[in-house]
């Protein structure tokens, strides 16, 4: 790919210089490795709550997001490091948040799910946060700002009523959202097949949205894909959904996975980060990996050594 510059917040990425190929393999890198780190602490008990890992579906965010500007709002879920690593480029700040530490993103009492950052927010409920994200995409179009918005779900997402409610408000109302679904083939442990009836891309044509679908865990493939379509939600201020058929590698939250091992085994092949590895010569590879290494260990270690919140940041936990 042709050495391009990033116009969006993924600007702020400082792990390496380079072609864009080099910058998607840092920021999934980075993801990756702070998924890792993260799954190991939480075994040493050393984080607050629960937490959910988005090892396989890296490419999902690096091919979105990079898309964006500064001003654009992006809304996330459950299963959201990978989307704010994307967007803020600050591990430490997602690591001292899921440590409550009182440094964190929300003061440590928002935790894996609940955080939000400049421009970047995600919420735990499910559905809840479709209208959400909607409002905030209708609120940049009233004050005469050229933001859009962005909020990712995921395919169990598409059983709440809410979303369509959404969807409709969104089609009436010409809302510049681009609804971006990871389909990872399961809602926890219920397969796509049991939970989901009919067309994913068809629910959103039924309000007259228009949608696709890509299938693919390539990094340079959805960044390629993805660029004109974010182009088109600011240019025509309309909305769009874009469903990703995508895999999960790692388990739901933790260490609870009811999938067949095999499959996951076959779906390894697809692990985006191998595959954009390969596209890199070796010196290159080498020192994302070794720069993206030292950066998760400040990090975390960062985190490790600041101090919980007291009892006065409770009744306003967002102050600075």
């Amino acid at each position: 790919m042709a050495e391009e510059r990033f116009c969006g917040p993924a600007h702020r990425f400082a792990a390496t210089a380079g072609s864009t190929g080099e910058k998607l393999y840092a920021q999934m890198r980075l993801i990756r490795r702070f998924e890792e780190e993260l799954l190991a602490r939480f075994e040493e008990g050393q984080l607050a709550g629960t937490t959910h890992a988005c090892i396989g579906q890296e490419a999902d965010a690096a091919g979105v997001i990079n898309h964006l500007r500064q001003g654009d709002v992006v809304f996330s879920n459950h299963r959201c490091h990978g989307h704010f690593l994307a967007y803020s480029d600050r591990p430490d700040l997602l690591a001292a948040e899921v440590m409550g530490r009182a440094t964190g993103l929300v003061k440590g009492r928002g935790g894996s799910q609940h955080i939000c950052w400049e421009n970047f927010y995600s919420n735990g409920i499910q559905g809840g946060i479709v209208p959400v994200a909607l409002g905030m995409g209708l609120a940049e179009r009233a004050c005469g700002r050229a933001g859009i918005s962005v909020v990712f779900l995921g395919d169990g997402t598409l059983g709440e009523g809410v979303v369509y409610e959404a969807l409709n408000m969104a089609s009436l109302w010409s809302a510049p959202v681009l609804f971006v679904v990871e389909d990872n083939r399961w809602a926890q442990s219920t397969p796509v097949e049991k939970e989901l009836a009919g067309e994913m891309v068809a629910r959103a044509k039924a309000f007259g949205i228009d949608a696709g679908e890509v299938e693919s865990t390539d990094a340079e493939e959805l960044y390629e894909h993805f660029g004109p379509l974010v182009d088109e939600v600011r240019r025509q201020g309309k909305p769009r959904m874009e469903v990703i058929h995508t895999y999960r590698l790692c388990h739901h939250s933790k260490s609870d996975d009811m999938r067949p091992r095999q499959e996951v085994e076959a779906r390894k092949a697809g692990d985006p980060l191998p595959l954009q590895r390969a596209r890199l010569d070796d010196e290159a590879a080498a020192r994302i990996e070794k720069e993206v290494e030292a950066r998760i260990d400040r990090a975390f270690q960062w985190a490790l050594d600041q101090p919980f919140p007291g009892p006065e940041s409770i009744s306003d936990p967002l102050a600075r």
